[in-house]
């Protein structure tokens, strides 16, 4: 059934109201989600960190700038910012994979909307098969880059869609 008309009257049936999910739900929803996000990558990151080297940071607090030729501080300060360009990388490519894998999922939506009864679907009500979802994530990049104002439009639209939902023509109702 085509979501655009279940608001519209059908000489078969009576009109059904679609039930978006506003801007405040959809921000608690993405709170739990961080807080599950945070605990598994604590359990993956940081074993990561460990093998590159983490442990490495603790001996440069001993380190005397002077007793390094320019080239040596260089190689330490590509080394650092490498760790810490793969550790963003990682995060960003499992937060990604979560949201996409949840949401084209029979379930519809991540932990944080099964909590609280929301689920994503297209424009036309049908679940978001992987591709759509992986596309509908990565475009939270966007709605992330100016203070979140991809986000915040939600609140602000129609069918309360964020940047990324109108990019994607995604939804977020309640069930």
């Amino acid at each position: 059934m085509d979501i655009n008309t279940l608001d519209s009257t059908s000489h078969d049936e009576a009109p059904r109201h679609i039930d978006y999910a506003g801007f405040w739900l959809r921000f608690v929803a993405i709170l739990i989600d961080g807080i599950v996000i945070w605990v598994v990558m604590s359990f993956i990151i940081t074993p990561i960190l460990s093998l590159l080297g983490a442990g490495y940071l603790e001996s440069l607090q001993n380190i005397n700038p002077s007793d390094y030729s320019e080239d040596q501080m260089f190689d330490l300060v590509t080394t650092i910012w490498g760790g810490m360009i793969y550790s963003i990388l990682i995060s960003q490519g499992i937060y990604i994979l979560y949201f996409a894998l949840m949401e084209s999922s029979n379930n519809q939506g991540t932990l944080g909307k099964m909590a609280l009864g929301i689920i994503v679907t297209d424009e036309s009500g049908e679940k978001l098969n992987f591709g759509k979802a992986l596309v509908r994530n990565l475009c939270k990049i966007l709605s992330s880059l100016i203070m979140y104002i991809g986000y915040i439009i939600a609140a602000f639209t129609d069918k309360k869609q964020a940047l990324h939902d109108i990019i994607a023509n995604t939804l977020v109702v309640k069930k």
